[in-house]
């Protein structure tokens, strides 16, 4: 298996016919399909099937591009540790945030590397927890903000905070409480929370079961932030969140928040990498740059209802 095979199937598997391809990566068609031939070969499966207009990926061919992938970014990696210039980093690094964390951090983000690492590359992708952590596993994304569902053994970790849930709701519905509200109260509503195990899902249904409550009254199942704050906004329920990813609606009064009490719901926001793909000179400065943003939204209290992990409690990134 060479370089030069993988790069040609993930460029026939992007253009999606072997023309195109041949044309992006500047090679014979001739050359491009033989080179496919002798990987599907070695592989002993057939990657794309051929079509009257073009080619798509069989199941295996599935199966094996979130690996070729993997591959040539890490080789990517390794050429930029070596290759970078005098003191200064260079790379590119795929970032992973959740959707309930991307208005605290995507923004202030892509402008500090922009400032402090002018020469690295920083892609943002923007999916539910559960999609990213796979990502993460097989070399897709260098980084990804996750919860600690304390499942995450698997990957480097480095604790940025901890954050409350609150019951947020529509600031005119009748059932809004005005103040605090118990838990049991608080999973009786019209709820609308993601899908199971997205996002906070979890940590509802584990503290319902630990406290012996009914579970909660989930009447959609939405893991999109848009669309639950459409679904709020239009008086369809109550959901249970951080309030930072509804700050503005919250802010305009047309949200309303209330903590849960006198239990509490938290949940911990964690930065991770992968243990099996070392960590390159550019992931390491980004991850570096995350924490601090992170840290100056905590003392600043721009991010609400979020408190520090103090620094002794949590193991460096790159260790």
């Amino acid at each position: 298996m060479e370089l030069r095979q993988l790069r040609y199937f993930l460029a026939i598997a992007e253009q999606g016919s072997f023309s195109k391809a041949a044309g992006a990566v500047h090679v014979a068609q001739s050359a491009l399909s033989h080179q496919l031939a002798q990987l599907e070969d070695e592989l002993g499966q057939a990657l794309f099937h051929r079509l009257p207009r073009g080619v798509e990926l069989t199941a295996a061919g599935r199966a094996f591009h979130p690996h070729a992938l993997s591959i040539l970014r890490q080789v990517e990696d390794a050429r930029n540790s070596i290759t970078q210039a005098e003191g200064e980093t260079i790379g590119k690094v795929i970032f992973g945030i959740p959707h309930s964390v991307s208005q605290a951090l995507a923004l202030p983000l892509l402008k500090a590397v922009r400032t402090a690492l002018p020469r690295v590359e920083l892609e943002l992708t923007e999916e539910l927890t559960g999609n990213l952590i796979p990502q993460l596993r097989t070399g897709l994304i260098h980084l990804a903000v996750l919860f600690d569902d304390g499942q995450l053994d698997e990957f480097r970790c480095q604790p940025l905070l901890e954050e409350s849930l609150l019951l947020i709701s529509p600031a005119e519905a009748p059932d809004a409480p005005r103040g605090p509200i118990s838990l049991r109260d608080a999973l009786r509503l019209p709820l609308i929370l993601p899908a199971s195990p997205h996002g906070v899902r979890p940590i509802v249904e584990t503290a319902a079961n630990q406290a012996g409550l009914a579970a909660p009254n989930v009447v959609a199942d939405i893991s999109s932030i848009s669309i639950l704050r459409t679904s709020l906004l239009a008086g369809l329920g109550h959901t249970l969140l951080p309030p930072m990813p509804l700050q503005r609606e919250l802010e305009r009064g047309e949200l309303r928040a209330v903590p849960i009490a006198p239990e509490s719901l938290t949940r911990r926001v964690m930065l991770c990498a992968s243990r099996q793909i070392p960590a390159s000179t550019a992931t390491l400065a980004v991850a570096r740059l995350a924490q601090t943003l992170v840290g100056q939204h905590c003392n600043d209290g721009s991010w609400r209802e979020a408190r520090l992990i103090a620094a002794k409690e949590a193991a460096l990134i790159e260790r």
